[in-house]
């Protein structure tokens, strides 16, 4: 979400399109009911179903699923035909006016740079024309034909409402109405709410149906305003915090990228991922990458993380494709994985095709799952009729299940859907052998490194040389994991300008503006900074 739940009481439109908030958010949609009650907001569901959330909406639109990106570029050529953004917000906030490089294009459904035989983009033609100083060139009046205004105007002329409905399947007169009642918030005083969720992150195009209903809210001039914004409503608790630390196959906490295959020293990864500003004076907080990644090096590996050995850098995996589960999964098909650690997740029940799923699973040497709850996935081999025909006879895998706590069982953070870090305190003990996720991961890891200390193995470093100085070392406090992805001072921190100590040496840090790349600071996710300061407990 760009801006909270509790925002879109401030909408004049709340557009919900690639979701279900009624029936799948019950609570956090009482703030959409509020703005239609107290704010006199219209609310519309685009939708291949009458949901419940249609049937509480002022207007509803079917369309047809899949054709989300083709709907919303005739909303887009809707807004420009009829003069129907705003201006000042677009000239000044967004790239309209960027001068786009003359070899890039678009044609017959392909952009420029296409590998028919990889199916893959060079993308190296997908930029800007810089001017003497290396930032991009601009026409603020938004005439030059290779602006970005221009360029995108061409693209979505094609969108017609006749094609829409040709496409989407949407009546007309429908998508129309959808459009008028958009284009109602390009006025100064009004602002209108996207929400999506999985039926738009979900499709292999999900990126691209997202960021084509952010530039209908850049257009309009909805981002950063009070009851506007581009809102993902967020599967379940804490799926938020799962990507802010990092738990995707090509990412490192903080939305840092994990090195590929071709980055093969630390220069050439910070290079590749350090943004320089695109116009003079542009804030680029990016641009302290370098302090970012060396400051979680630096909680990664402690001392042993050093400028001589480019801060541990060798010891991060390199990846030469991606790894994300249903990936994974076809490899298990293909008897390439031997085992599968599953924590806090069910495939068996979450993916689509579960006698495929339980497939994969069955050419497995071993299955760990870590959860409170006895899933499908801990019991695919057990045959229970036609709820899981399976031949248990056949399958071979050793499943290894490890019951887990519950939050309610446990002090920690979680991370809501507005992006804010909630502190929760334990209700009650776990029952049984539960353990909590910590203590699980604690055991395996440190058993793993005393077999790596004792008996040797490929690739030691990274396990040797990890840092655990935790109190208990295996059952490590949340609050000590807190601290941790804070971070610390490993060394006075002075002030830039007046050379003032600001942060000494060992104290907790206030602000991720403290972090230093020079191995002075330690810091497990750059944006968690702030959480746990010298004050304490900083978390809502």
């Amino acid at each position: 979400m760009t801006n909270h739940w509790v925002d879109i009481k401030n909408a004049n439109l709340v557009v919900v399109m690639g979701g279900n908030a009624a029936e799948a958010h019950p609570v956090g949609f009482r703030w959409a009911m509020e703005a239609k009650i107290h704010n006199g907001a219209k609310l519309i569901v685009i939708d291949p179903r009458f949901t419940r959330t249609a049937a509480v909406a002022d207007y509803y639109a079917p369309i047809r699923s899949g054709t989300d990106i083709a709907f919303l570029s005739g909303v887009l050529l809707y807004l420009l035909n009829n003069e129907k953004f705003n201006r000042e917000y677009t000239e000044a906030y967004t790239n309209a006016s960027l001068i786009v490089r003359e070899d890039y294009g678009f044609e017959d459904g392909l952009f420029t740079g296409y590998d028919a035989e990889k199916r893959k983009y060079d993308k190296s033609t997908w930029t800007y024309e810089l001017d003497e100083n290396g930032f991009a060139k601009r026409d603020t009046t938004l005439q030059h034909p290779r602006c970005v205004w221009n360029l995108l105007k061409q693209h979505v002329s094609r969108y017609t409402p006749d094609v829409v409905e040709n496409i989407c399947g949407t009546p007309k007169d429908a998508f129309l109405k959808v459009c008028e009642y958009i284009a109602e918030t390009s006025a100064h005083d009004k602002t209108a709410s996207f929400l999506y969720a999985l039926g738009w992150t979900q499709h292999s195009i999900g990126a691209q149906n997202i960021r084509t209903m952010a530039m209908i809210q850049l257009l309009l001039g909805n981002m950063g305003m009070a009851g506007g914004g581009v809102n993902a409503l967020r599967g379940h608790s804490n799926i938020q915090g799962l990507t802010d630390l990092g738990l995707l196959s090509q990412s490192l906490p903080g939305y840092m990228t994990l090195p590929s295959e071709k980055q093969t020293d630390l220069q050439t990864y910070l290079t590749a991922n350090t943004p320089k500003p695109l116009l003079e004076g542009q804030v680029n907080y990016w641009g302290n990458y370098p302090k970012f990644f060396v400051s979680m090096m630096k909680a990664f590996f402690g001392d042993k993380a050093t400028a001589e050995n480019s801060w541990g850098f060798d010891w991060l995996p390199k990846w030469d494709k991606g790894y994300d589960v249903l990936q994974y999964f076809e490899m298990m098909k293909e008897g390439k994985v031997n085992g599968y650690i599953c924590q806090g997740f069910n495939p068996v029940a979450s993916f689509p095709n579960k006698n495929k799923v339980i497939g994969c699973l069955s050419k497995l040497k071993f299955l760990v799952t870590i959860d409170p709850l006895n899933t499908e996935t801990s019991n695919f081999w057990q045959n229970h009729g036609e709820l899981n025909e399976v031949d248990s006879s056949k399958i071979q895998t050793e499943v290894f299940r490890l019951p887990s706590t519950c939050f309610a069982e446990e002090n920690g953070s979680i991370v809501n859907s507005g992006r804010w870090l909630q502190w929760h305190w334990k209700g009650a003990d776990a029952p049984g052998i539960a353990l909590t996720d910590g203590e699980i991961l604690s055991g395996i890891f440190l058993r793993l490194r005393k077999m790596y200390a004792e008996q040797g193995g490929a690739n030691p470093d990274q396990v040797l040389n990890m840092t655990w100085n935790y109190a208990i070392p295996h059952e490590p406090s949340s609050e000590e994991v807190a601290m941790e992805s804070n971070g610390k001072a490993l060394a006075d921190i002075t002030d830039p300008a007046t050379g003032a100590v600001i942060v000494k040496k060992g104290q907790q840090l206030s602000s991720f503006a403290q972090l230093r790349d020079d191995g002075t600071t330690s810091c497990g996710c750059w944006i968690f900074a702030g959480s746990w300061t010298p004050e304490g407990n900083q978390m809502a």
